[in-house]
């Protein structure tokens, strides 16, 4: 299997970025697309040329540093599935793939692929933790969740951070990242005390990164990995509200 890969290189945050093109051979159909991209980068090695920088870490589609938008779709053609669990079968021998960073105000690029994600650390630390009292642990069944919460909790807290919502939003906006924080928490009772300052303080942190506005065209959701849902949003604008009700 033989690919034209045209990737974006940039030298570092201040350097103009450019595509550039290169050809890899001898690809199996049932490598993954960062296997190419390693396949790729002993290429270049080899030719005394600087590798492709690009974020990587378990590549078994649990971490969400694999962020890369190829052929224009945020982690790839492939739905509910991240970059590095993408493989080569859903592509044609003699595809040319154009593979770029996310592209946002609030993830500048730092090298080639790589972005700065650091906005979503801010995120959570503005109120992405709870009241946890000191002594030795509860019982499991101390604090009864109905299960429609626990399957809400669940399916917010399966986000992974990966910032494909931010690279497909028109308006480069994180706020299924930010909903998704704030609702994993929030659904539960042990998030309680801390509901209405988490949405708000989050919200904030989210704004002064300099994401954008949700306007809901649903893009975040299309390309999310972990198929968070657009309903998290709404229950983010929930809380915000609530809290402004109460003056908190």
């Amino acid at each position: 299997m033989k690919l034209t890969l045209r990737i974006w290189r940039q030298k570092d945050r201040d350097a103009r970025g450019r595509m550039v093109a290169y050809d890899v051979d001898g690809l199996s159909a049932d490598m993954s697309f960062l296997e190419v991209l390693d396949v790729l980068n002993e290429q270049l090695t080899t030719a005394g040329d600087e590798p492709v920088a690009f974020d990587h870490d378990c590549r078994e589609g649990i971490c969400g540093a694999c962020g890369m938008v190829i052929n224009g779709v945020a982690h790839g053609p492939q739905k509910l599935t991240t970059a590095c669990q993408l493989h080569m079968r859903h592509f044609k021998d003699g595809d040319t793939i154009d593979v770029e960073p996310w592209r946002a105000r609030a993830f500048p690029v730092v090298k080639d692929l790589v972005v700065d994600r650091s906005a979503f650390d801010r995120i959570i630390q503005a109120g992405g933790y709870i009241s946890a009292p000191t002594g030795s642990a509860p019982d499991a069944h101390a604090t009864p969740v109905p299960k429609v919460d626990a399957d809400a909790a669940f399916e917010a807290a399966a986000c992974i951070g990966c910032g494909a919502c931010v690279a497909a939003c028109p308006n480069g906006s994180a706020m299924l990242f930010t909903a998704a924080k704030v609702a994993h928490l929030g659904t539960l009772p042990q998030g309680q005390p801390e509901r209405p300052s988490r949405a708000t303080s989050m919200l904030a942190a989210h704004d002064e990164a300099g994401f954008g506005g949700c306007t809901n065209t649903g893009e975040c959701t299309a390309v999310c990995p972990k198929g968070i849902p657009l309903t998290v949003i709404g229950s983010l604008n929930h809380d915000v509200l609530g809290a402004a009700v109460r003056g908190r």
